[in-house]
């Protein structure tokens, strides 16, 4: 298909007009934008809660796959970048990341390749991946001996009933044996994923499991040559981690690693409603002062009023994620002017491909052509959707566009 040069644009929230201000619709919409403000406030904050706690902060960066912000939270001195296959490793490594921590298992010949060019290539990156079984190390040893290489490696603990990982020590130990043995690898630590544990009181579950991973890293450790990586945490447990492993016994060279990856935006949603959860239990993150603030909106206009107490918005499925919870309305603009919004006044009650449903309180007035901000839950699902995320002020001016790469 070909287009005119003057019809093309490169993305489906493509600015218009420059400068370009979200509210006076010189963007396409709908819209991602993430609020600056909000985005510098979080990479802060939780570098800060690392670096009290005295761990290591490596962003999971599936959650975004945004070279930009990648560079942003290496700057603010995070440790290294985690991701989950071999192509978000390369858009890190691609990015200026110098540590990349593939938390997952690096499986076929294909990936396998990739790594071993982007090792060659980005020589200076620290890179390591995940193995569970002797299969895996095998295919691993014999690959990167072949290529004259050295893979780092670390072993991974999980939980009957969950994802990857060792369902016992002793698998692990047996494991760790066997990978010390092995040409073309080296083990670097232990790994596991506590956010995989749910219940109504997972807790209890993740402090046994954290303090089991502890004890068998010190077991683990004489097959470890120098700094003994010790990682876990995602965006719901990563105060417990600390508190488990910072005061637990384990090898005398023991790095902690914790891997939060929803924080660079937060939401109005399930991760919201962890972290005020993370904040009455953890006097630390309390001391801090400030807290993660949603950064991540989504911008759409009204396209429809077709009945008393109805209005279609204009977006979709295709446009944000809604396995955790509608995006709810938080403002709502006229001709660039802030209208009150109450709460309840205006919710989304329905969803599909390129279209949301909402529902209106009897005094609601709201127009054709108006536009809502919405606030999102569980931000990995929204990033996704997009091509190019608007950065903006705090009056919607876009400051820069954001590519992703997903």
């Amino acid at each position: 298909m070909k287009y005119h040069p003057d019809t093309l644009v490169p993305h489906k929230s493509a600015v218009m007009n420059t400068p370009a201000n979200i509210l006076a619709e010189d963007v396409c919409l709908p819209a991602a934008v993430i609020k600056k403000s909000a985005l510098e406030n979080n990479i802060r904050w939780m570098q800060q809660y690392a670096d009290t706690r005295g761990v290591s902060l490596v962003p999971h960066g599936k959650t975004t796959m945004t070279p930009w912000i990648f560079q942003a939270q290496q700057q603010a001195g995070a440790w290294g970048i985690g991701v989950g296959s071999a192509w978000q490793a390369s858009v890190a490594m691609a990015s200026g990341i110098h540590r990349v921590l593939m938390v997952n298992q690096l499986v076929g010949k294909a990936n396998m390749q990739l790594i071993s060019r982007l090792k060659a290539h980005y020589h200076d990156v620290d890179f390591m991946c995940c193995i569970d079984s002797l299969t895996n190390a095998r295919a691993l040893s014999h690959f990167f001996t072949a290529c004259g290489q050295t893979l780092d490696v670390l072993v991974e603990l999980g939980v009957e009933g969950g994802r990857c990982g060792c369902r016992t020590p002793d698998e692990a130990l047996a494991l760790t044996q066997a990978v010390s043995e092995m040409p073309g690898l080296r083990l670097r630590g232990l790994e596991l994923y506590e956010g995989v544990l749910h219940g109504d009181n997972p807790q209890p579950q993740v402090e046994a499991l954290l303090q089991n991973a502890a004890a068998l890293a010190c077991q683990m450790a004489p097959q470890v040559d120098g700094e003994f990586i010790l990682t876990g945490a995602g965006s719901v447990w990563y105060d417990v981690v600390c508190n488990v492993w910072t005061t637990a016994q384990k090898p005398p060279q023991c790095r902690i690693v914790i891997r939060p990856g929803c924080y660079i935006t937060h939401d109005l949603g399930i991760y919201d409603e962890a972290q005020q959860q993370l904040m009455a239990r953890d006097s630390v993150a309390c001391d801090l002062g400030g807290d993660l603030t949603p950064a991540l909106e989504l911008i759409a206009i009204v396209q429809s009023v077709p009945e008393p107490g109805r209005a279609i918005v204009n977006f979709g499925k295709r446009d944000s994620a809604f396995d955790a919870g509608l995006p709810q309305p938080i403002a709502h603009y006229r001709d660039g002017q802030a209208l009150a919004l109450k709460s309840g006044e205006i919710a989304s009650v329905g969803i599909m491909d390129q279209h949301c449903m909402l529902t209106l309180a009897a005094d609601s007035d709201v127009q054709v052509g108006d536009i809502l901000v919405f606030g999102t839950s569980h931000p990995c699902l929204t990033f996704d959707k997009w091509q190019t995320l608007h950065l903006v002020d705090d009056d919607y001016n876009v400051i820069e566009e954001l590519v992703t790469m997903f």
